[in-house]
C-alpha cells in the first residue's frame, strides 16, 4: 500500500522508452531539431501563401490553412519536450507538463481527422455538385465547420484528460518517448472502466466515423468520375490524390501507435518501436506540405513566383 501511495504522490513521470545512446544523443538531437525547423518552416510558408493570396481564399485552401496550422500545433506539442529529453540523462517530466503534452497531442489528432473529413466533404460538393457548390459551401458554413472541429476537439480532449488526471496511479513509468493518455491510464491502480468507455466512444466519434465518412465521399466521387468527362476526372485526381494520401499516411501512423499501446511489442526492435510511435507526429506535418505544395497547381504557381528558379 505504501508503494502505491508514494507512486501516486511522485510529482513526475519517467519516460522509459529512451535508450542509452551515450554520445549519439547529440546526433539525434540535431536530427530532431532539423526536423522541427523544416516542419515549422514548411507549414508556416504554406500558411502564409494561402493567407496573403486572394486567389487562394476559397474553401478548399482555407481548410488547407487549418491543416497546416494544426500541424504546427501538434509539432509544438511534441518537439520541445522531445528535444529536452534527448539531451537529458534522467528522462523525467513533471505531471502537469506531461498532461499538457497529452492534451496538445490529442487535440492535434482530433482536429486532423475532423479537418480531413471536412476537406473530403468539400471535394465531394465541388466534384459531385459543381453548380450548387458556392451556395452549399458558403463563407459562413466554412467558418462554422472550422469552429466546430476545434471546439469539439478542445472539449472532448479536456474531458478524458481530466478523467486521467484524477486517477490513482500506482506506477509512474511511461513506456514511450512522449506522454499519451492511454499510457497514463495503464499506470492506474484504481478503476478505469469509465476512462476505457469514454476512450472507446472518443475513438469511434473522432476516428472511426470520420474515416468511414471520408471513404463514403470518395466512393461517391469515384462514381461521378467514371461517368463524367475527362476534365472532371483530372480535377478529381489533382485535388483528391494529396488528400487521400494524407489520410492514409495519418491513419496508418495512428494505427501503429495504437497497436503499440494495446499489444506487447517487445519482439520489435526498440528503435523501430520509437520510430513508429513518433511517425504520425513527425512525418505527417512534413508529408502534407510536400504533397499539397507539389500537387496543387495554384499553390505551386505562387511558390514559383516567390522563389523563381533561373535556368542557366
Amino acid at each position: 500500500m505504501q508503494t502505491m501511495i508514494n507512486s501516486t504522490l511522485v510529482p513526475y513521470f519517467i519516460l522509459g522508452a529512451y535508450l542509452d545512446i551515450k554520445q549519439l544523443k547529440y546526433l539525434f538531437f540535431l536530427i530532431a531539431l532539423c526536423l522541427y525547423i523544416v516542419t515549422v518552416g514548411s507549414n508556416v510558408l504554406l500558411s502564409v501563401v494561402i493567407a496573403v493570396n486572394r486567389s487562394l481564399h476559397e474553401p478548399m485552401y482555407i481548410f488547407l490553412f487549418v491543416l497546416f496550422v494544426n500541424q504546427l500545433f501538434g509539432s509544438t506539442g511534441l518537439f520541445p519536450l522531445l528535444l529536452v529529453q534527448i539531451l537529458s540523462d534522467l528522462h523525467s517530466v513533471s505531471v502537469p507538463l506531461c498532461f499538457l503534452q497529452v492534451y496538445l497531442v490529442h487535440v492535434y489528432v482530433s482536429v486532423e481527422f475532423f479537418n480531413l473529413t471536412i476537406m473530403s466533404y468539400d471535394r465531394y460538393l465541388a466534384i459531385c455538385h459543381p453548380l450548387q457548390y458556392h451556395s452549399l459551401m458558403t463563407a459562413r458554413k466554412v467558418a462554422a465547420l472550422i469552429a466546430a472541429e476545434w471546439l469539439i476537439s478542445f472539449l472532448g480532449v479536456s474531458v478524458f484528460t481530466s478523467m486521467s488526471f484524477t486517477l490513482h496511479r500506482c506506477k509512474n513509468v511511461i513506456d514511450k518517448v512522449f506522454c499519451n493518455n492511454y499510457s497514463i491510464v495503464k499506470l492506474a491502480c484504481s478503476d478505469t472502466t469509465s476512462n476505457n468507455i469514454y476512450g472507446l466512444i472518443s475513438t469511434v466519434v473522432g476516428v472511426v466515423l470520420p474515416v468511414i465518412l471520408i471513404f463514403y465521399t470518395y466512393m461517391r466521387i469515384l462514381k461521378v468520375c467514371y461517368s463524367g468527362s475527362k476534365k472532371t476526372r483530372q480535377k478529381a485526381a489533382s485535388t483528391c490524390t494529396p488528400h487521400l494520401a494524407s489520410l492514409l499516411n495519418f491513419t496508418f501512423g495512428c494505427g501503429f501507435d495504437v497497436l503499440q499501446s494495446r499489444f506487447n511489442m517487445d519482439h520489435v526492435p526498440s528503435m523501430v518501436r520509437i520510430f513508429l510511435s513518433l511517425y504520425f507526429l513527425t512525418c505527417q506535418p512534413l508529408f502534407n506540405p510536400v504533397m499539397y505544395g507539389l500537387k496543387l497547381s495554384k499553390i505551386r504557381n505562387v511558390l514559383k513566383t516567390w522563389f523563381p528558379i533561373r535556368s542557366t
